[in-house]
């Protein structure tokens, strides 16, 4: 697979990952969290990263179960049907009407504009929602591919913060309705 980016944008889907694709995610159990999301996952989905990640967000949906349309969703490349990566929301817009973004590439499939394909339909989502004004995104200071992929939406810095694990981390913000439906 080159890292070159494609003649024509990538398109992306996404695919529900449930509580139960979620927990067996975080388990280290790929064949079990295939089955349930109903696409084969990659390896990239229970490395450390993603094991903690996914255990956090199978336990906020234990707790709270209002957040499933809200979170991580399985991204799947149109029309080949390859899983390309991870992304979704944080969880429902805050009273402020604040959602934050996240997203994650598979390895082999960076570099093909497939996190823009994600984030511009995370932004497309936020546009059409009632009640959400505005998207945030925090980024680690040392993720230039990240940092250039918010830039390229209008993205703006609005604060820095520090963070045990991952160092400094800059926070961006766009209003929800940046990009058009």
């Amino acid at each position: 697979m080159t890292n070159e980016p494609p003649a024509t944008p990538p398109r992306v889907r996404f695919v529900v990952l449930d509580a139960t694709a979620l927990r067996a995610l975080a388990d280290g159990d790929l064949a079990a969290a295939s089955a349930a999301a109903g696409v084969a996952l990659d390896e990239h989905f229970i490395g450390d990263r993603a094991r903690r990640i996914f255990g956090y967000r199978a336990d906020q949906l234990t707790a709270h179960p209002s957040a499933a349309p809200w979170t991580t969703r399985a991204a799947v490349s149109e029309p080949d049907g390859a899983v390309v990566g991870d992304a979704g929301f944080h969880g429902p817009p805050d009273e402020a009407g604040v959602v934050e973004v996240g997203y994650s590439v598979v390895p082999r499939y960076r570099r093909q504009g497939y996190a823009r394909a994600m984030l511009r339909a995370l932004l497309v989502r936020a546009a059409v929602e009632a009640g959400v004004r505005t998207v945030r995104a925090t980024v680690r200071s040392d993720n230039a591919a990240s940092l250039a992929t918010l830039a390229g939406f209008g993205f703006v810095r609005v604060a820095e913060r520090g963070s045990d694990r991952d160092g400094i981390e800059f926070v961006f913000e766009v209003p929800a309705d940046a990009v058009p439906a």
